[in-house]
């Protein structure tokens, strides 16, 4: 994430766009302090509200592992052998 003054960001806004449009974050602070964070309108709409809940796994940093290997496919399969006897 590139970091920027917010004198830097105010007179190159134009560049600070063009990166938030190519989905990069862009940070601006103001007095020395972290402010705010500017984004593409399209990056904040799947951060805020994802269309279900099964698009929002699947666009995860979570699904993404599981898709690279990083994760096995079977990781969170609910295990039947820990089901154990017990006596009302």
């Amino acid at each position: 994430m590139t970091t920027w003054t917010l004198e830097r960001a105010r007179d190159r806004l134009s560049e600070l766009v063009r990166r938030a449009l190519a989905h990069e974050p862009q940070l601006v602070t103001r007095e020395g302090q972290e402010a705010v964070v500017v984004v593409a309108k399209e990056d904040y709409e799947r951060l805020v509200a994802p269309d279900n809940l099964l698009d929002f796994l699947r666009n995860s940093p979570l699904g993404e592992a599981v898709r690279a290997g990083e994760i096995p496919e079977d990781a969170f399969d609910r295990r039947r052998d820990l089901a154990r006897d017990i006596e009302l």
